[in-house]
């Protein structure tokens, strides 16, 4: 995900609670692409009326459904909205009396919107089947709505070159499975960071550095002020009590220290300049992806990315692999950062024949081979739930990471930057702060005070302009 998807994300995320006093009559058309009518009711079997989140994943949709009413002869529509416009379609639609049975929610926001129209899915075989039960809105003591797909962010690395250094002697690991927590990582990155030469003579390789550069531009510095600062955020909220992905008002930077330290690995165990991360020059991407740098803060959406045969990178999808961003907090327990803003409900308000029609549907769509197919294969999504094995299970080597350490029984790390308020000002007051810390032009304080402080200004803020 891209700077501007998370951006794009928040904003949904205020428009759900502004649209909630919205409504529309029943001669509304909703945007969107339509295939046949609104589902009507069928005498005794139910009916399922699933308004799609994902405009690109509307063909597939479109045939399931058609395959699925020729199966079972229940009748299925889908209705995709136009991109940027599901909530408007959604408030158009739910004013109809043939309301969506099967709908997206993308956060606990939009679960307090739609509280009396999500339907408990806890004893359902939808949430039995999830392979991480934090994968959930969960809202009024219930579970409001499932993840149908998911993305997932941590460190790249090199797995051919950390498993040949890991055979070397004098090597701090003897199996890339020992890096296990931030203590090991840092001894590890160190170690490679000042053998770099020794460890191209014995692998022929062409390192530079453990760490890929930590760019500081605006191309880059949302890994940081986004994606890293996730972890103290998700960590204090954790021992607050309060909803991992809502936040809260104020926050004391509890884990700030571990911050900074995995922020310093990072820059000490890189090639790069750290008076010159933000300018604009280095690319972190192309330094993993020709084999300069074993090790790469980013997320599942690289994959494309670095074995794309038309970037012109070395490294291809049997090198790369998915770790922890390892925080020195719960590394034990831990796994990769997972989150999504695609939760399949069920409309509460329909019939219970509906209701049942439609969860009949969305388990045979995780568990019919035509389902599985469709949503891996065709949709091109990570899907979190047990049946996607074998021919079903993603191609995409991180998120299969993501997946096994979820089957191991790690805890996925919430994304709770969804919370941040007025997210470019306060990330903007972050890297600032963090790049003259970085160049030796600043001092941690600055950093926190910008974490901190900033955070309760621009939270203030927001509110004032809700």
């Amino acid at each position: 995900m891209k700077k501007k998807l998370v951006s794009v994300l928040l904003a949904a995320t205020m428009v759900a609670g502004v649209l909630a006093g919205c409504g529309g009559s029943d001669a509304e058309e909703s945007s969107g692409t339509q295939s046949g009518a609104a589902a009507s009711s069928s005498s005794g079997s139910g009916s399922v009326y699933l308004l799609n989140f994902k405009p690109e994943t509307d063909e597939a949709w479109q045939e399931l459904a058609s395959t699925y009413t020729d199966q079972t002869g229940v009748d299925v529509t889908v209705l995709t909205a136009a991109g940027g416009q599901y909530n408007t379609s959604l408030q158009a639609e739910m004013a109809k009396s043939k309301m969506p049975t099967i709908f997206n929610v993308g956060n606990t926001t939009a679960a307090q919107t739609w509280n009396d129209y999500t339907y408990d899915l806890s004893e359902t075989d939808l949430y039995n089947h999830l392979t991480d039960k934090s994968l959930v809105v969960n809202y009024d003591n219930k579970v409001a709505a499932i993840a149908n797909c998911y993305e997932c962010y941590g460190i790249i690395y090199n797995k051919t070159i950390l498993e040949g250094y890991c055979g070397m002697d004098g090597a701090v690991v003897s199996s890339v499975d020992e890096i296990n927590s931030f203590d090991k990582l840092k001894a590890v990155a160190d170690d490679i960071n000042g053998r770099v030469d020794e460890i191209n003579d014995a692998l022929g390789t062409n390192l530079t550095e453990a760490f890929a550069s930590a760019g500081l531009d605006d191309n880059s510095s949302w890994r940081f002020s986004g994606h890293l600062a996730n972890m103290p955020l998700y960590y204090e909220f954790k021992d607050d009590g309060c909803d991992l992905i809502a936040g809260e008002a104020t926050i004391d930077g509890t884990y700030l220290d571990q911050f900074k330290n995995v922020w310093d690995m990072y820059v000490s165990d890189s090639a790069a300049d750290p008076k010159t991360l933000n300018s604009g020059a280095l690319s972190s991407e192309a330094e993993l992806g020709m084999g300069e740098a074993v090790f790469y803060q980013n997320g599942d959406w690289e994959f494309s990315e670095l074995t794309n045969p038309d970037n012109g990178y070395t490294v291809t999808a049997d090198d790369l692999s998915m770790m922890p961003i390892y925080f020195g907090v719960d590394d034990a327990n831990q796994g990769l950062c997972v989150g999504t803003e695609n939760y399949w409900a069920i409309n509460a308000k329909a019939s219970q024949e509906d209701i049942d029609a439609s969860l009949e549907f969305l388990n045979w769509a995780i568990s019919s081979d035509e389902g599985r197919d469709a949503i891996t294969n065709k949709m091109g999504l990570t899907a979190p739930f047990d049946t996607f094995t074998g021919d079903y299970e993603t191609k995409n080597a991180f998120a299969q990471a993501a997946n096994k350490l979820m089957t191991d029984g790690k805890t996925s790390v919430a994304w709770s930057f969804n919370a941040t308020p007025n997210v470019d000002d306060w990330r903007k007051g972050v890297v600032s702060a963090l790049t003259a810390y970085t160049a030796g032009d600043g001092d941690w304080d600055a950093v926190k005070t910008a974490f901190v402080d900033g955070w309760a200004e621009q939270w203030t803020l927001a509110h004032e302009e809700d």
